[in-house]
């Protein structure tokens, strides 16, 4: 344990970590940080983090927190929900249910109909007796003879399977032409057609958007091509850099074919230099790192729209790598890591940065007595190991930055029942109330100004680190 003090003359870098949600809450932070005038040199992140670092390194966060910005778009409703395919297949395996299930239907009605002509008899109501037992004869000669159930329940069954498979199938299909790759698939077919069980175009499409509105000016020209977003905000920041509101820029993804994170920077000065000598030094590293200045400036958006995408629970993105890169033009699948955060500051220490702030969303670890109902969709499960993985991530990044700097920062909420896909809001069982990400935003403002500047930064303080 040791303890340090904020100071605005040493080189200061913010880290955003987290998944799904968790760039709502770093919107909030940034936005303090921002009203406070606070000094930050570098901004770095992973996940929804690589949004906010990419619309703080060119003072647009203002976007970010808008009314009209990415994390207070209706079409966040979508995100990271069950594919459409799932969905479809999901609603014919339960009309597949019924049609199997309804002989049975069958048999309970006539039980109902037989206790109701019984209660019948015992109210001396022998009128309403005859009548509901000749209703059951008449419902029965209907649908026996001739056999309606024997013979179209066994052909709508198989039906309704048919089209499951059908849409499962042309899903499949229209997923490998929309990944452009052409590789050949190890395993069996049938995994291909269930494929990742959530959806990835959201929040992917509405960061994307975000990008370009930001780099877009004045102008009113329709949206070009990824490529040339990413190159227009290239420019725009390593025109401007060293102007106020302008910020040295740290990205990084996870690149599943080559098995490493790809970290990508946009710098000056002796922390170019600083990250091209290592990057120019032996091993490996050419194969992790990007000077977004060069060529690949034209993956930018590629690896916004991979920072969303989450390993095994969504399909990752497909990214073509520059034909000068290393990598040679091939096309990788990029996605998300929580563990991403360590690599951030690993690569911050190593082009200067004295003091660090870390940003996250997710809670410290639970202690005695603090379990809570566990959620019973599969979405919410698989939010629950992705937040209890982000947790550890941070806790190992706070480690990490602990030997490697004279001062690290922490702002994270001490309660944070909105999970990685809960766009919609949540019920926060803590508090009897309905959670909305509005609030999860207004959360991370006020955590910036109670856990940092007021504390730390207005008074100059000393704290205690780990």
């Amino acid at each position: 344990m040791s303890e340090s003090s904020y100071s605005p003359r040493l080189r200061t870098a913010v880290v955003f970590c987290g998944a799904g949600t968790a760039g709502t809450y770093q919107a909030g932070v940034l936005r303090a940080m921002t009203e406070a005038g606070l000094k930050i040199d570098v901004l770095a992140g992973h996940g929804p983090g690589v949004m906010t670092a990419l619309a703080g390194a060119i003072d647009g966060g203002a976007r970010l927190w808008d009314a009209s910005g990415p994390w207070s778009s209706p079409r966040l409703g979508g995100a990271y929900r069950w594919r459409q395919s799932l969905r479809l297949a999901g609603w014919g395996l339960v009309a597949a249910g019924a049609v199997l299930l309804s002989p049975l239907l069958v048999l309970a009605l006539a039980a109902v109909l037989y206790a109701a002509s019984l209660i019948a008899g015992l109210v001396h109501a022998p009128g309403a007796a005859a009548w509901l037992i000749d209703l059951y004869g008449r419902a029965m000669a209907v649908l026996f003879q001739p056999p309606i159930i024997p013979s179209i329940v066994p052909g709508a069954l198989v039906l309704v399977m048919l089209l499951v498979f059908g849409v499962l199938a042309v899903t499949a299909a229209s997923a490998w032409r929309r990944e452009h790759s052409r590789r050949r698939l190890a395993g069996a077919f049938w995994w291909r057609l269930i494929g990742s069980p959530l959806e990835a175009d959201e929040p992917a499409g509405v960061c994307v958007e975000a990008l370009w509105q930001l780099v877009r000016g004045a102008s009113n020209a329709p949206r070009p091509a990824p490529a040339d977003i990413g190159r227009r905000y290239v420019e725009i920041l390593s025109e401007n850099l060293g102007q106020p509101g302008f910020r040295e820029l740290l990205v990084g993804v996870h690149d599943l074919d080559a098995r490493r994170d790809l970290v990508a920077a946009v710098l000056t000065g002796e922390p170019k230099a600083a990250f091209d000598r290592r990057r120019k030094g032996p091993g490996p590293r050419e194969a992790e790192v990007m000077d977004l200045t060069g060529p690949t400036r034209a993956v930018l958006v590629d690896l916004l729209v991979g920072a969303q995408r989450l390993a095994v629970a969504t399909a990752p993105h497909m990214m073509p790598f520059p034909a000068d890169s290393y990598w040679r033009g091939e096309v990788h699948r990029i996605s998300d890591r929580p563990e991403l955060a360590v690599r951030l500051i690993d690569e911050v220490a190593g082009i200067g940065v004295e003091q660090v702030i870390l940003v996250g969303a997710a809670p410290p670890a639970a202690v005695p007595h603090a379990m809570r109902a566990r959620p019973i969709d599969m979405g919410g499960r698989i939010g629950e190991v992705v937040r209890s993985v982000e947790s550890s991530a941070f806790e190992d990044a706070w480690s990490a930055a602990a030997t490697r700097f004279s001062g690290v920062f922490v702002i994270r909420p001490d309660h944070n029942p909105i999970g990685p896909f809960d766009f919609g809001g949540v019920y926060d069982e803590s508090s009897d109330r309905r959670r909305s990400i509005g609030e999860l935003m207004q959360q991370g403002f006020d955590d910036a100004y109670r856990q940092f500047i007021e504390p730390i930064v207005a008074t100059g303080d000393k704290i205690e680190e780990f």
